[in-house]
């Protein structure tokens, strides 16, 4: 039997990912929350995209509302399967609550953060 806390989640999701393709370019954009319950929703979106030919990704965190050390963990894979394959990949800043995670991680430095 599912949780209460299960059961919600599945009524009311807390995160929606869009798409936004523009030629060889896709806005990723995140809306919620990114944490273990729905990073591999997320995952999965980033996936498809490079699996259908996408070589170019900017990761909109515009939208969220909530991410765990879970989505900066994606977030840091996402990059570093760019780089090792040639691929851009990009990241719009969050709100402060979401940018002070890469801060308190120590790991901002290591990504392209880019206005648009």
């Amino acid at each position: 039997m599912a949780s209460p806390r299960s059961a919600v989640h599945e009524q009311f999701p807390s995160l929606r990912v869009d798409v936004e393709p523009e030629r060889e370019v896709v806005r990723v954009v995140p809306i919620g929350e990114l944490d273990m319950a729905t990073v591999g929703q997320l995952a999965e979106e980033l996936t498809k995209l490079r699996d259908v030919g996408f070589k170019c990704l900017v990761l909109d965190l515009r939208r969220l509302e909530f991410m765990d050390s879970s989505g900066v963990h994606l977030i840091l894979e996402a990059d570093a399967y760019a780089r090792t394959n040639g691929h851009d990949f990009a990241v719009i800043p969050g709100p402060p609550v979401i940018q002070r995670l890469f801060q308190l991680s120590g790991v901002g430095d290591q990504l392209e953060f880019r206005d648009r």
